[in-house]
């Protein structure tokens, strides 16, 4: 059985914010999309303000966490990479995220502590979903909000995330991505309901493919100008919120 490749992340140091040749890059493009999309889902259910406090699990370095600090949220950001956790601290601007090592199995924080849980890119890379998204549910208040994004398991899927990256980006290592571990939309919504928490919405992300000039097609770079967009599919990339129930 072929297992994710999550030993990479601990290699990354400043790459994290600047590299264009690692699929890194291509994390740090659909954040400028999926970020607007979750700080207008925290407005929408009243989790905007001060008094929010939001726990960033897999928070890698930083990119939603030290974002969503800049909203004026209490934001904790957890990893199981110190070294992740280390470049996320150095580039938070607000210098107000706090950031430690946690495992998502066991999270170290009593039970309906934060308002709002996100996990971006992280689900797909666990070998239990199911189990996580309860122990999420524990740490969230009655009312609190889950936000995620991660990957459908289809034929597709595999393709266009798994091999095209391997064949176009330059540094992409082996195993990045498993196929068996991604999630199909009507899995997530079971794991989420089994946890007492409801999926209100979901939303698919996509490339923008004429943000990339065809000179960089086989260049191994990933282009400064891609731009990824929402759409109603969830064939491949895809974000949601859920809500755990009031009582």
């Amino acid at each position: 059985m072929q297992k994710v490749n999550n030993d990479v992340y601990d290699t990354y140091g400043d790459r994290w914010y600047e590299a264009d040749d690692d699929p890194v890059a291509l994390l740090r493009a659909e954040s400028k999309t999926k970020t607007p999309w979750i700080v207008s889902q925290l407005k929408q259910y009243g989790y905007l303000t001060k008094e929010t406090k939001v726990l960033d699990v897999g928070c890698g370095a930083g990119f939603l966490s030290n974002a969503l600090a800049k909203q004026g949220v209490q934001v904790t950001g957890v990893d199981l990479s110190e070294e992740s956790l280390k470049v996320a601290h150095k580039y938070d601007e607000t210098k107000t995220v706090h950031y430690q090592s946690a495992d998502a199995y066991k999270l170290p924080f009593e039970d309906s502590s934060f308002d709002v849980l996100t996990a971006m890119d992280f689900l797909e890379h666990v070998e239990h979903p199911d189990q996580i998204i309860i122990e999420f549910s524990r740490v969230l208040k009655p009312g609190g909000v889950f936000i995620f994004h991660t990957f459908n398991r289809n034929f597709l899927a595999y393709i266009v995330i798994i091999k095209f990256v391997e064949w176009l980006v330059k540094n992409t290592p082996k195993h990045l991505h498993v196929l068996r571990l991604f999630i199909k939309p009507k899995e997530l919504s079971h794991y989420c309901e089994l946890s007492g928490m409801k999926v209100k919405a979901m939303t698919g992300i996509k490339p923008v493919f004429s943000t990339i000039p065809i000179r960089h097609l086989f260049s191994g770079i990933v282009p400064k100008s891609l731009r990824f967009e929402l759409t109603k599919s969830l064939l491949l990339s895809y974000m949601g919120i859920a809500q755990k129930n009031r009582s």
